[in-house]
């Protein structure tokens, strides 16, 4: 038999390849988006889920009864509680207040017990759901806490699987990768297995307005007054992970949060990809970059999509959402007549 599986975490990986053709036609590269979203959890996330838990269960550190806590923006928790159903553990989730009503049901649906934290404090305060993650694991009796923005686990997991599957569906002709970092294992993995196969590979990172990491890339410090909310996911942070290989990446690309949510809707218009608000954010991230760089017709660039963007219908592809952020000149306005809905009475 073909195609069979003995259950759902046979299916994480070998996430197809899709070339984009309108939204960055303007630009003289061969253009693909690599969709983490084909993976069973919907999102890049499922890759680490699997390979931290079991290499936990290789050492002997995870027991039957065992109850698994991650600090979690959602993604990494959808992925956790899908194996840990699996694989028969307790999950507690601690999350922001920036993460929807619609990801908390989800995660509550996979049988995880999660706890909603504000995100606008510092990352040392016991309130920051860091922290909270931190406390619960203490609290636990035979709990194990993942703790993905500080495990090596978190990049050795696209070390060994995103950046071989880059590589290979690209046969070694991949020149540019962009990808957003948040706890920077999916970049940093993927930098780190690419540049071994060929060190003129540009890499390049997207972080957030709002968020430290490409100052700290530039000058190795921590400005704090860069910090302030801001509304994509999982992208982008206000301390500085042990997960993320600075030295790996090439360059970083700022984005703010209206310019990613207009990139995202138009992606779905014109491409026919539902994908996160990530997406939006790393193709906005390639378009900023090739203001400024020279694209050759020979250059093949892949982007990193890391999930779905059905876990943001009332975020980005809400038309409300979008005016209650101020987000106005958004792309659906030139389509008022394609999306306007009729009511029948």
């Amino acid at each position: 038999m073909t195609n069979v599986f003995d259950n759902i975490l046979g299916l994480i990986g070998n996430t197809p390849l899709v070339k984009l053709n309108h939204v960055t036609k303007d630009i003289p590269a061969t253009i693909y988006a690599k969709l983490e979203s084909y993976n069973p959890g919907h999102s890049t996330k499922d890759r680490i889920a699997l390979h931290i838990i079991e290499n936990a269960e290789k050492k002997g550190i995870l027991k039957p009864d065992s109850v698994i806590v991650e600090t979690t923006s959602g993604n990494t928790g959808f992925s956790i509680a899908m194996v840990c159903i699996v694989k028969g553990y307790k999950c507690i989730l601690a999350v922001s207040d920036k993460t929807k009503a619609e990801k908390i049901a989800y995660l509550k649906a996979l049988g995880a017990t999660v706890y909603v934290c504000p995100a606008s404090v510092p990352a040392d305060d016991p309130r920051s759901y860091y922290e909270v993650a931190k406390r619960i694991a203490k609290e636990t009796p035979n709990s194990v806490y993942i703790n993905q923005y500080f495990n090596e686990l978190n990049i050795d997991a696209h070390y060994q699987t995103t950046g071989p599957e880059i590589w290979n569906q690209t046969e070694g002709k991949v020149t540019h990768v962009f990808a957003c970092t948040g706890t920077g294992g999916t970049l940093s993995g993927t930098a780190k297995f690419l540049k071994e196969q060929n060190p003129n590979i540009k890499v390049i990172g997207v972080d957030a307005d709002g968020s430290i990491l490409k100052t700290y890339h530039e000058t190795g410090k921590i400005n704090k007054t860069e910090i302030h909310p801001y509304q994509i996911e999982g992208l982008g942070k206000n301390l500085i992970p042990g997960a993320l290989l600075f030295d790996k990446i090439d360059e970083y690309v700022r984005v703010n949060d209206e310019m990613s949510a207009y990139r995202t809707r138009e992606i779905a218009l014109k491409e026919a990809i539902m994908g996160g608000y990530t997406t939006g954010a790393v193709t906005q991230a390639l378009i900023q970059y090739a203001n400024s760089h020279e694209f050759k017709n020979d250059d093949l660039v892949v982007l990193i999509f890391p999930d779905h963007g059905s876990r943001y219908i009332t975020k980005v592809y809400s038309d409300k959402w979008m005016e209650e952020q101020g987000f106005i000149n958004n792309c659906f306005h030139n389509y008022d007549e394609i999306f306007k809905t009729e009511i029948i009475k």
